[in-house]
């Protein structure tokens, strides 16, 4: 990225006012008792005033951007995480999911978390619905959890969501329903299977101030299809990720929130109606009766690891 600095022209009565300001406020995070909340408050007081330096930020402007932040926080409830949102569009979350979860051997990579995770899904058995009534067409999912070194991790803990065909998961209407999501675990040999729902696009909420900045700057709310994991295992890091559909177009458009690895991207291969399924489940009544099928086999690093 080519950047130009808009400061060239301060004279330099100016640019000591400014950083006379800035040493004074930097200073005032002196006497923190708290190391690493002493560090985090004087980055954050540089780089922030390094910006409002660099651009030369009006005060129209600053009072723009305290409406916004007024406004994200007045649409944020218990079921909608505009900051999450906000932060998930800036790359920020995938920024400090890097940060936080280097490579590791062939572990598997880790992704956004997005708004929409609930603590109380309901258990399913190996090969039980998560769709719990939302409407899609039904895809079949199995794997393995394993270590780096290949040996099975039994009982890991697996949660799964994600949207119905319409885009929405069930928190985004209003009788709360639960569907579209649940957790499992997995066998004595590491295994897990479950049916879900085949992921599709869809727009994040973008009725709010988060898509109408998306909306200023001409891009698109659009997600590409993906299905959640978060997988948990004791002596393991906890990995949260998705996989996405192979061939979605939205692939190529990209993904709103910068989610998409690769490593990530799975054939969600379709099965003609009619076509056996792995548990003998009967779908001919569901949607047009064609299901798809796809794997994922999840490699864990442990908790504590050292680069690679």
């Amino acid at each position: 990225m080519t950047h130009t600095s808009h400061t060239a022209h301060v004279s330099d009565a100016q640019r000591r006012v400014e950083e006379d300001l800035l040493d004074r406020v930097v200073a005032s995070f002196d006497s923190c008792e708290n190391p690493r909340l002493k560090l985090l408050m004087q980055s954050l007081t540089v780089h922030l005033h390094e910006f409002i330096r660099d651009v030369r930020l009006t005060e129209d402007e600053w009072n723009q951007a305290i409406d916004f932040l007024t406004r994200v926080g007045h649409i944020t409830d218990d079921k909608r995480q505009e900051f999450v949102l906000l932060s998930d569009t800036l790359g920020a979350s995938m920024q400090t999911i890097a940060v936080n979860n280097e490579a590791y051997e062939d572990a598997t990579e880790a992704t956004v978390f997005g708004p929409f995770f609930v603590d109380d899904a309901p258990e399913v058995s190996h090969g039980g619905d998560i769709a719990g009534g939302a409407h899609g067409q039904p895809a079949w999912v199995e794997g393995t959890v394993t270590d780096t070194d290949g040996n099975p991790v039994p009982n890991a803990r697996i949660e799964v969501w994600e949207c119905d065909e319409d885009g929405f998961y069930d928190v985004q209407y209003a009788d709360n329903r639960m569907a579209g999501r649940a957790y499992l675990h997995t066998d004595d040999q590491g295994t897990y299977r479950f049916w879900g729902l085949t992921p599709v696009p869809y727009p994040i909420p973008h009725d709010g101030p988060v898509g109408q900045m998306l909306q200023a700057v001409g891009r698109s709310p659009v997600r590409a299809a993906h299905l959640h994991f978060m997988v948990t295992a004791s002596g393991f890091r906890t990995l949260v990720t998705h996989i996405f559909v192979d061939g979605d177009p939205q692939l190529d458009i990209g993904d709103s929130v910068f989610g998409v690895k690769d490593s990530l991207i799975k054939a969600f291969e379709q099965q003609p109606a009619g076509t056996p399924t792995p548990d003998g489940r009967d779908v001919s009544e569901i949607a047009d009766g064609t299901w798809a099928r796809t794997r994922f086999d999840i490699v864990l690093a442990p908790a504590k690891t050292k680069t690679t």
